[in-house]
């Protein structure tokens, strides 16, 4: 005869778990977009979208047409009809800046999706794959970090009278993912190996699965941080490319503006109204990228991330982070004393 015993848990000992319910989609595309939660991303991406939206709304927001011209008013210091001054032309220079903002982001934001596209399907496969599979795509990166990619542009460039922005940007983005797919690649390499990597290959899941869901959300910050660092080298290649001339001044963006200015003497006449708005522009897009940077950065880096939530939970309590530094080094000469 067998005797079925059952007992119940003594009270204070722990149960057995029940399963965690699985993450919804908001929840994990939240998990993942974490990086912009701290005050640097925020910071950065509030700046960046008003360049956004300045590009969109360009038409509304500009006072005139970039190429209307005021006889009346040649190189007039800013006013209350011209808000930036003028041109030696006449131009509004405000309406120029506005317009020239989507040429910037546009070539800006295309380079940088296409670089990230062939970014994470190389790097990821690179580093998921074993053999000479990866030693081949891992050989094509390595082939596309030694091409210049300036030469390239003003080879391409000139092979059109007025290459469209489409090109300039396609041509930044396929010269700008492979230092994208190498960071991708490594980090790849060390997650295969992971248990949740092994279990999804051992319970038979796809390769496009185990990467789509397994992978990419571990992936999402060196991704993020790849495009940023993308946007930023193409608005700073076509800013450069229309200074120094290569691509038509007809094209209106940021450098092209910095092109007449300084072909019609603007910098040694001190016509600071018409090559300044521009140049700062430049810098402040450039700000808040870094700003977005700073702050992926911050989520990724361990020690970076703990530092910051301290310190943000010490400000909630009204402390200061120096005097408690000073607090704590000053403690032990405290104590001698005593």
């Amino acid at each position: 005869m067998t005797t079925d015993l059952r007992t119940e848990p003594a009270p204070g000992l722990p149960t057995a778990r029940a399963p965690r319910p699985r993450a919804t989609v908001r929840a994990r595309l939240g998990s993942a977009f974490a990086m912009f939660r701290n005050r640097k991303s925020i910071t950065g991406l509030a700046i960046l979208g008003f360049f956004v939206l300045v590009a969109i709304l360009a038409d509304v927001l500009a006072p005139y047409s970039p190429t209307k011209v005021d006889n009346t008013a040649r190189l007039q210091p800013p006013s209350a009809e011209h808000w930036l001054g003028t041109t030696h032309l006449g131009e509004d220079v405000l309406s120029q800046v506005v317009h020239g903002t989507r040429g910037v982001i546009v070539v800006g934001f295309l380079a940088a999706i296409m670089a990230t596209i062939i970014a994470v399907v190389v790097g990821v496969v690179a580093g998921y794959l074993r053999g000479w599979r990866s030693e081949s795509l891992s050989a094509l990166t390595n082939v596309f970090l030694v091409i210049p990619g300036l030469p390239l542009i003003i080879i391409v460039a000139s092979m059109f009278d007025d290459p469209p922005l489409v090109v300039i940007a396609a041509v930044l983005g396929l010269t700008g993912w492979a230092w994208g797919a190498r960071v991708l690649r490594a980090q790849t390499m060390s997650l295969r190996n992971r248990d949740f990597v092994q279990a999804a290959r051992a319970n038979g899941e796809p390769l496009r699965r185990i990467i789509g869901h397994e992978m990419l959300p571990n992936l999402m910050a060196l991704i993020a941080a790849s495009f940023v660092g993308t946007v930023t080298a193409a608005i700073l290649g076509l800013t450069t490319l229309s200074y120094i001339g290569v691509i038509p001044v007809n094209t209106y963006n940021w450098g092209t503006i910095l092109n007449w200015a300084s072909a019609q003497g603007a910098f040694r006449q001190n016509q600071w109204w018409w090559f300044l708005p521009p140049g700062l522009c430049i810098a402040a897009i450039g700000v808040a990228l870094s700003l977005i940077n700073f702050g992926i950065d911050e989520y990724v880096n361990p020690r970076l991330r703990s530092a910051g939530e301290r310190a943000r939970a010490m400000r909630k309590r009204g402390l200061d982070v120096n005097d408690a530094v000073t607090a704590v080094r000053t403690t032990p000469s405290a104590r001698e004393d005593a």
